[in-house]
């Protein structure tokens, strides 16, 4: 057979594609054999997209020199680099803006399998042949070009879309030929502007699948659900006739035949599954129904007729080795990681996800926004000029790709809103893709956040609006159309969990709780997207020598690139938590109220602790009625146990499961509250003994200071280094915020303003009858602004006392980092404290800090955020032991220590940049400034904000015996 070459046009070609098969909805049965082609494959990576002939896709052509790689996968994360590498753009387009051309440099790779049909196919071989088999691709990015034994079967774009092909009548029982050119850009490129890494390649499976004669290609599972009858109506419509059974609901009906039964419906709290069959006179396909009704009613969003609160995550599919290439048990993992913190719905931002992510979604229970493959951000930066959704030449591809979504995924009770697609402006195309969503499923609604005016939408999204705007669009103050005003709201991304953070959290929950209209947001994102890399940990952008790239934005998950849940995920679980738990615990009396939607509590136990300073001296079970959604109980707390202690003593009272669930195990903690009883008693040092002045040192008690700078040198035989006032952090993702951002970035005006490299000029060393006093002025170079700062030790003979004085002097615009001490010592490795943990905690990132006493080592106190920065600190920390000293906070304090500096922690870009030195270095915090999600929402609220204001504080010291 001789080759020609193809012409490349098809890659410029607005079109969709041709000769896939139309869309249908994803499934599979034990009747239909399938082969997966998934696998080795041999590869050749070309730079241009007609620099190779299509002779490869000959029968017989020798590719033993190519290379191989892995199908699922992208060939960039393979190879050792030698195969190119990612790129990380948020929304510019890493080529020339000239649709639908694409830059000649448009790197190709041709992929080539080889296999024979199984042995048990043989026998059916002439049939097979005669009634066809379907060649299956689930995900190909961005364009790719298909031939099957030397025939050009097709080529297709739109990269996380399932594409079809019929090939039973070119196959053969063995020596089967697969070729397959993918090119890395193409007219599909600029459809597909999603905030992540550009990574070409055959990333879902290859699957060829037998479809038997009188087999059903479609259906679609019509299962709604009244609320008020408790009935369920199911209709299964085909594109082959037969019958559909529910064996548990006595249900034998033709396709096409509603029937209408008792039945418990489908809710993400409650995902109650049918197993059902349809059969045809070629096959029998297995049928998961969930009932359920999802209706635009009141201006709500309800559910099987109540209203719904999503408390929700955007989920990019990401694993740190395999980029977008994932397995069920990467998926199953983040449906239990989810599922175990209280969330209860997923975005799939901004494509459609692998399929099997539905079934889990089905079976554990999510409420899913659906999102298109579309997104066309990078058109922003020319006004929106020439942006595909506003063109009707590309109107066909975006209809193509809401059909492969919707046919695809119809059949999923957990997908409760189609979205058209993130950040793709207006446009015609827009309107007609709503318009062919509603025409073929009026059982959902549509969501688009780009639509301000609602023109096509069931729902008012928003992105990162803040706080104050979120109330007065829970009020009905927002204005907009007549439409938008009736029309529920969601925050399809709010709080970005981008580093430390996200902060203000559980400021938001509180206004979606207090108005009806307010059903809820989704945090973005779920996962850091960081490459695994031998020298840097994780890579981001920029790592790989982008022209363009936006740095570690692409890090802005709430479990880091292995999947550890960060402190933003706990912080997220507790302030979305379904059970509310409060009281005051000194009358004894807690109240709880269910806050699910749908459950009742009957699937949780309760169980109450007592502590005293920490200690816990009492346990027991909590006896709580199985309250109906929105019930509220008054419970009785039992008489607390003799503590023999003059302490603090608080209640804690938790929600457990009760037994042992499909995502979570027995005892596993769903809600808790500490519910406070007596108040710490205050430290007292009553000032005995008086400085005594020697060679070169002064001693008060157990200390000796420096004669000349009343620096402290030593606590008994601990030594201490460098101890001064401290107000620099390294600033957060969040401190440094956007680049869009207005003059709030408070990283940036830090360094504006010199935080950064304060200077301490020493005033005066006095020994004032029982006191050390040392008397500073703290300021920045270059500025007349400064803080007054005054130490003043004590001690009763065994133990130091030190109150540090600060009073602001000139005209401070900005609110400080952090205001407290930092000193460093020589030797310390096992940290106890009693406070808040046992993880970190912020002024806004503090709800899921839980009061006791927690033990660590200064390693495992320091959180890894992908690129480094402020991290680690401890709230509401009473006293602390480390390093041979313990250290009591009058007030409480925030707590933190690392092995290097926060000079050091600022210049790391990497983990890897950071090196343990022989000093630990420990920061005592008065206050620290709130965190926000100014990466690319809002700042702290203001209340959250450290001011520079005159403070006083004291810390007691005492070697730790």
């Amino acid at each position: 057979m001789s080759f020609r070459t193809t012409s490349t046009d098809y890659v410029e070609d607005v079109s969709p594609g041709s000769g896939a098969l139309p869309p249908r909805a994803w499934y599979a049965s034990s009747d239909a054999k399938s082969l997966s082609l998934n696998g080795t494959w041999r590869f050749r990576l070309s730079p241009t997209a007609d620099a190779e002939d299509d002779s490869f896709a000959a029968q017989g052509y020798d590719a033993g020199d190519w290379a191989e790689v892995a199908v699922p996968g992208h060939w960039v994360l393979q190879g050792d680099g030698a195969f190119g590498a990612p790129i990380y753009t948020n929304h510019l387009y890493p080529f020339p803006v000239d649709p639908p051309r694409v830059p000649t440099e448009n790197p190709t790779g041709d992929h080539l399998r080889v296999f024979d049909l199984p042995a048990d196919w043989s026998d059916e071989w002439p049939a097979l042949s005669e009634r066809g088999a379907v060649l299956r691709f689930d995900g190909v990015e961005s364009c790719a070009r298909v031939w099957l034994n030397g025939t050009d079967i097709g080529e297709f774009k739109g990269s996380r879309l399932p594409h079809e092909f019929a090939v039973g009548h070119l196959l053969k029982p063995a020596g089967n030929v697969l070729a397959v050119r993918v090119h890395q850009w193409s007219a599909g490129s600029y459809l597909e502007d999603q905030d992540q890494w550009w990574l070409p390649g055959i990333f879902r499976d290859v699957t060829l699948l037998h479809r038997p004669a009188g087999s059903a290609a479609d259906f679609f599972v019509h299962a709604s659900y009244d609320h008020v009858e408790g009935l369920g109506t199911l209709r299964v419509d085909s594109d082959v006739d037969g019958r559909v059974t529910v064996p548990e609901l006595d249900i034998d009906v033709a396709t096409g035949e509603p029937v209408t039964v008792p039945v418990e419906p489908w809710t993400a709290e409650t995902p109650r599954l049918y197993d059902g069959v349809l059969a045809t006179s070629g096959e029998r396909v297995p049928l998961r129904i969930g009932f359920r009704t999802v209706v635009l009613e009141d201006g709500l969003i309800k559910v099987n007729g109540r209203a719904v609160l999503f408390k929700g995550v955007n989920r990019h599919e990401w694993h740190p080795e395999r980029g977008r290439a994932l397995d069920l048990r990467t998926m199953r993992e983040d449906v239990l990681l989810m599922k175990r913190h209280n969330l209860n719905a997923v975005r799939t931002s901004h494509y459609p996800p692998h399929p099997a992510f539905l079934d889990l979604c089905d079976e554990y229970g999510l409420w899913v926004i659906d999102e298109c493959d579309l997104e066309t951000h990078g058109f922003t930066e020319q006004g929106w000029r020439n942006n595909p959704v506003d063109d009707d030449r590309w109107t066909p591809a975006l209809l193509d790709r809401a059909a492969r979504m919707v046919e695809r995924d119809k059949n999923h009770p957990s997908v409760v809103m189609w979205s058209l697609g993130n950040e793709a402006g207006t446009g015609r195309g827009l309107t007609a893709m709503a318009e062919w969503i509603r025409g073929r499923d009026s059982s959902r609604l549509v969501h688009y956040e780009g639509d301000w005016n609602c023109r096509d939408t069931d729902v008012y999204s928003r992105m990162y609006a803040d706080h104050a705007e979120v109330e007065r669009i829970g009020r009905g103050l927002d204005g907009g159309t007549h439409k938008r005003r009736h029309l529920p709201f969601i925050q399809c991304e709010y709080g970005h969990a981008m580093g430390n953070g996200p902060g203000g959290l559980a400021d938001y929950q509180r206004i979606f709780e207090a108005h009806e209209r307010l059903q809820g947001g989704f945090v973005w994102e779920w996962i850091d997207h960081g490459i695994k890399h031998p020298e840097l940990g994780y890579a981001y952008g920029g790592d790989f020598g982008e022209e363009l790239h936006d740095g570690n934005f692409v890090c802005d998950g709430l479990i880091f690139p292995d999947r550890t849940p960060s402190p933003g995920l706990v912080e997220y679980k507790k302030v979305i938590e379904p059970v509310r738990i409060e009281g005051d615990g000194a009358d004894g009396t807690v109240r709880v109220t269910n806050a699910y939607d749908f459950a009742d509590l009957s699937a949780l136990a309760f169980a109450w602790a007592y502590q005293a300073d920490g200690e816990t001296v009492g346990t027991g079970a909590l006896r709580v009625p199985a309250l109906a959604p929105g019930e509220s109980a008054e419970v009785k707390l039992p008489e607390p146990p003799e503590t023999g202690r003059s302490g603090q003593t608080l209640w804690t009272v938790r929600a457990l499961l009760a037994e042992e669930t499909a995502w979570g195990p027995k005892d596993h903690v769903v809600a808790w509250a500490q519910l406070p009883v007596g108040e710490r008693q205050p430290v007292s040092v009553t000032a005995s003994a008086t400085p005594v002045p020697g060679e070169g040192l002064i001693t008060l008690g157990p200390a000796a200071f420096d004669a000349r700078t009343g620096a402290l040198r030593s606590l008994g035989d601990v030594g201490v280094t460098g101890l001064r006032l401290d107000v620099w952090r390294a600033p957060t993702d969040n401190d440094d915020g956007a680049s869009w951002q207005d003059d709030t970035r408070w990283g940036v005006l830090w360094r504006t303003h010199g935080l950064h490299r304060m200077r301490h000029r020493l005033d005066a060393v006095e020994r004032d009858g029982d006191a050390l006093t040392v008397r500073t002025r703290v300021a920045p170079a270059a500025r007349e602004v400064g803080l007054r700062t005054v130490y003043r030790w004590t001690s009763d003979g065994t133990r130091l006392r030190l109150t540090v004085s600060v009073t602001p002097e000139g005209d401070w615009t900005v609110p400080l980092p952090r205001l407290g001490i930092r000193f460093g010592l020589a030797r310390a490795d096992r940290v106890e404290w009693y406070g808040g943990g046992p993880g970190e905690a912020y002024p806004d990132t503090r709800s899921a800090s839980v009061l006791g006493r927690w033990e660590s080592s200064v390693d495992e106190l320091q959180t890894p955020y992908v690129r480094p920065q402020e991290n680690g600190a401890r709230a509401d920390v009473r006293w602390a032991r480390l390093g041979g000293l313990r250290i009591e906070g009058d007030p409480e304090f925030w707590f933190s220590a690392r092995r290097w500096t926060t000079e050091q922690l600022d210049a790391a870009r990497h983990l890897t940049d950071l090196t343990p030195g022989d000093t630990v270095w420990v920061n005592l915090d008065h206050g620290q400034q709130g965190i926000g999600s100014q990466s690319c929402g809002p700042g702290p609220l203001p209340r959250y904000f450290l001011r520079a204001e005159p403070a006083e504080f004291s810390f007691v010291f005492s070697p730790d015996a």
